[in-house]
């Protein structure tokens, strides 16, 4: 009989502990779900380690970019391949039927209201759960697939809520492990993208996987920035008005950018998370007839579309997510704290 392992944040910056239970007995409307990998995630290390509190009380099993295999629950998903979306909504309320359903205030996230990822197994609502097709399973194993579940669902579902089109300029600030696919589903609706950071390596991977330029910003004050940005613009012929800005760092630094960034109709998407606050014009939005807007997670309903962005090859993900054994959950954690990874970090059970 398999039992339930986990790896649990028990206090803050403190070690995760490895635990083991029996197995939950499922409710009405639930799935068991064996993982198959589970990513680390900016949220997480802000549980972890800045003190940001989890709905469900400590101990708490981290982990909200998941992916793994049906073994019980409804019939018509058993022994299938899924990714669980990060945001479970209800599906019923008023948010949930005016189509935005992450925003749903009945959510369940894992990792956060309830036991997440980092383990053997997990028990899910099974409503939203997204079916991998097994083509994409001939391209990709189904622990690399678990960054869809935020990494590359948020950036997909901001993307769209900024309206833009082809032939727009896109600005992404951070090239981290959700911003790096931000530039690249950008790319692929046809914008013209510039990717701004401190680090050369990620700049150039972004610019080898199709950004049209980089500009490393270390040194470099707002100004002098944002007349690099108006060059390289004129350079790749797209209009001085209407740029979609796109931030994922989740630094001060990086959202000041941002905002300094805004021209006439401007969008400005944020999409990183910091406790800090930031000081700002917001006369400057009513100046240049521009918005900002936010995003949580992603809506279920549009995981489809993303998996079917992977599975055409328009999206290719290997060169930047890496696997570890879950084991090693505690020097991941700190090397991704220290900022040693370039690329996705996914945790693989290997319990014994």
């Amino acid at each position: 009989m398999e039992t339930l392992k986990q790896w649990q944040m028990t206090a803050l910056n403190e070690k995760f502990k490895l635990v083991e239970n029996k197995l939950p007995e499922l409710k009405e409307g639930e799935a068991l779900v064996k993982i198959a990998g589970c990513g680390v995630c900016h949220t997480d290390l802000s549980f972890w380690h800045q003190g940001v509190r989890t709905k469900k009380e400590l101990p708490l099993t981290l982990g909200h970019e998941i992916s793994g295999v049906v073994i019980a629950g409804p019939d018509q998903l058993k022994n299938k391949n899924v990714i669980i979306p990060a945001v479970l909504p209800c599906g019923n309320c008023e948010l949930c039927n005016k189509g935005r359903s992450n925003m749903c205030q009945n959510q369940l996230m894992p990792g956060n209201d309830f036991h997440g990822g980092f383990a053997s197994h997990i028990v899910v609502p099974a409503k939203y759960l997204c079916p991998v097709p097994d083509s994409i399973l001939k391209k990709y194993s189904l622990e690399q697939l678990a960054v869809i579940a935020d990494a590359i669902s948020t950036p997909y579902q901001v993307i769209k809520k900024s309206e833009l089109e082809a032939g727009d300029l896109a600005i992404v600030i951070g090239a981290g492990g959700v911003g790096i696919y931000g530039a690249l589903i950008a790319k692929i609706m046809g914008a013209k993208v510039i990717v701004i950071d401190i680090n050369d390596a990620k700049l150039t991977q972004a610019k080898l996987k199709g950004a049209d330029a980089i500009i490393n910003s270390k040194g470099l004050n707002q100004k002098e920035i944002k007349e690099k940005v108006k060059t390289i613009a004129k350079e790749l012929g797209v209009s001085k008005y209407g740029w979609k800005i796109f931030e994922f760092s989740g630094t001060t630094a990086g959202q000041d950018l941002a905002f300094s960034l805004i021209t006439y109709t401007s969008t400005l998407s944020i999409v990183g998370f910091t406790m800090d606050k930031l000081e700002i014009r917001l006369s400057n939005l009513m100046a240049f007839d521009a918005k900002v807007i936010g995003t949580w997670g992603c809506k279920p309903e549009l995981y489809p579309e993303v998996v079917e962005l992977i599975n055409s090859d328009k999206l290719q993900i290997s060169d930047f997510v890496q696997t570890f054994p879950m084991s090693e959950i505690n020097e991941v954690f700190e090397n991704t704290l220290h900022h040693k990874y370039d690329k996705r970090s996914v945790l693989v059970p290997d319990f014994k």
